[in-house]
């Protein structure tokens, strides 16, 4: 993989507590050890044991879901419900002909791609209909639960409740273009249908490429064993932009605010966060938080990995 001069001089670093100021996430908690010489010598570990396959450097290997948004969606508590649930209805014969294979093109290279028609990219978009919800119709030409409808009266009782998010989205049309996508080998605009969605103001994207041509994540490279106390591994990522990440860690319910760490490498990235454990008695279970890290380099083409798993993060918004 092609690197840039900048990062090719980068030392080793650890940093702590870089979140943008007011941002109210990742913030020190005044009491308990210093973790970081710990994290450094887990997430080392972690580093050197990262061997990935050809298909990392040289195919595609998405990092992110297959359903994508292009731009401001607009959404609506009700819209924005459907799209994480994948709930569509289509007001138009998708096409069914398969086109010519498509191109990605890397910072180190191009690949050639089969792609899928937008008759299957909108069958693995639609996850299937809402249930109906009082005063509202399903989607049309689905079948509805069966049972009894029962319409308000004068003297019915007020819900206090709020109502259950029951709209589809509706697809009116549908074109073959591209969408940015966080891969092992950088974001770069891979080919996806777009559809136009009634209900959002940008197109939902599917991406197009041929299940065939997508490789896998390989799994975590850490030795197995638990991570040392104190310390919390990294769910997934939020969002990337330049040399700022956003992610997710798992506490414990009890523990205090989590401090991100991590360490950045020529080729990957290692994440994690500090916790003050809670002494008391506690419930357990795991509560996600958000973190934010700003890198001495931006991202580019290096890899993520979470401190906990080895594993590479993967982009999810939230």
């Amino acid at each position: 993989m092609r690197r840039s001069l900048a990062l090719l001089g980068l030392p080793l670093l650890v940093l702590s507590g870089c979140a943008a100021p007011g941002a109210g996430s990742g913030s020190a908690s005044p009491a308990g050890p210093d973790q970081r010489p710990v994290f450094t010598q887990r997430a080392e570990e972690v580093a050197g044991r990262w061997r990935p396959g050809p298909q990392w450097r040289d195919g595609y290997v998405p990092l992110q879901d297959a359903t994508v948004l292009t731009g401001d969606a607009g959404f609506t508590d009700e819209t924005k419900a459907a799209f994480v649930a994948g709930w569509y209805r289509d007001q138009i014969r998708m096409p069914a002909a398969v086109p010519p294979d498509g191109t990605i093109r890397f910072p180190d290279g191009v690949l050639r791609v089969p792609l899928v028609s937008a008759a299957d990219a909108y069958a693995q978009l639609d996850q299937g209909d809402p249930p109906p919800c009082d005063g509202r119709p399903g989607a049309p030409g689905r079948p509805r639960s069966a049972g009894p409808t029962v319409e308000p009266g004068p003297d019915a009782p007020v819900s206090t409740t709020a109502p259950t998010p029951c709209v589809p989205l509706t697809v009116t049309a549908a074109r073959l273009g591209s969408a940015p996508v966080w891969t092992s080998r950088g974001r770069v605009d891979v080919p996806a249908w777009l559809f136009t969605v009634d209900e959002l103001t940008a197109p939902v994207a599917r991406l197009a490429v041929a299940p065939r041509a997508v490789g896998e994540a390989p799994g975590g490279a850490a030795d197995g064993g638990p991570l040392p106390d104190g310390l919390v591994a990294a769910q997934e990522l939020r969002a990337v932009a330049g040399d700022r990440l956003d992610y997710v860690v798992g506490v414990g319910a009890c523990d205090g605010a989590p401090t991100p760490l991590l360490l950045e490498r020529p080729d990957v990235v290692v994440v994690g966060a500090s916790v003050v454990r809670s002494t008391g008695i506690c419930t357990a279970q795991l509560a996600l938080k958000p973190v934010s890290v700003t890198l001495a380099a931006p991202l580019g083409a290096r890899t993520v990995l979470d401190v906990g798993t080895g594993a590479p993060l993967v982009v999810r918004a939230g």
